[in-house]
């Protein structure tokens, strides 16, 4: 894995998959709780999976413990990422459960919403996902937040908590993030895609390229 990770987010099919990690990308996301415009199921996951020499990472929302495994399991996916309301207790339930990387997404309104996490989570998560906030969506809202405002406490984010900063990236955009905050990881969803439920393969490699400084 290069230096600075790229996730692409929001795959629903192996083709994308395929397309995704050929052009450099780092993991590959998937909503895989049920009801949102990207959702897919474990058994899709698995077709992906079975195309996918990439980390896979199970995007869950609010989902019981039992069935967050279920998913996590069933999928093939390393990495864990929540996008509700899941708390300490939550998180270190699942961890006994798994050997994944947890990461814990916060919407960001303002820079002590960063601050709240850190404190709130402490290293009960491997990453904290820095995403927009929105009022009735929690991710992949295509929402940014202002980078300015949490770059001035980066540094207080424990190094031992990775950072990844999704919210509006876009192939034009992520060199600017990457310079302002200096994420581990990027992670795109919308701003590669050429429909709601297809990746864009032009899109994705100038999102690569962008966020690496590669010309």
């Amino acid at each position: 894995m290069s230096e600075l990770g790229v996730k692409i987010c929001g795959i629903t099919t192996p083709e994308d998959a395929l397309v995704a990690q050929e052009l450099g990308a780092d993991y590959l996301g998937m909503i895989l709780s049920q009801g949102f415009s990207r959702s897919i199921l474990p058994d899709e996951a698995v077709d992906i999976g079975l195309v996918a020499e990439t980390p896979l990472v199970a995007v869950l929302v609010d989902e019981s413990l039992d069935e967050a495994q279920r998913i996590a399991e069933l999928s093939g996916a390393s990495v864990i990422q929540l996008h509700g309301e899941e708390n300490v207790e939550y998180v270190e339930e699942l961890r006994r459960r798994g050997m994944w990387t947890i990461w814990k997404a916060v919407r960001v309104r303002d820079p002590e919403d960063v601050t709240r996490a850190v404190e709130g989570l402490g290293t009960s998560v491997d990453g904290l996902l820095l995403d927009g906030w929105h009022p009735d969506r929690p991710g992949g809202s295509g929402v940014s937040f202002s980078w300015e405002g949490v770059r001035v406490m980066r540094d207080q984010i424990p190094s031992a908590l990775k950072v990844i900063v999704a919210g509006g990236l876009t192939p034009g955009n992520v060199a600017d993030v990457v310079r302002v905050l200096r994420p581990d990881v990027v992670d795109v969803v919308s701003g590669v895609e050429l429909n709601i439920r297809r990746k864009d393969p032009e899109l994705i490699g100038a999102f690569v390229r962008n966020a690496r400084g590669e010309e």
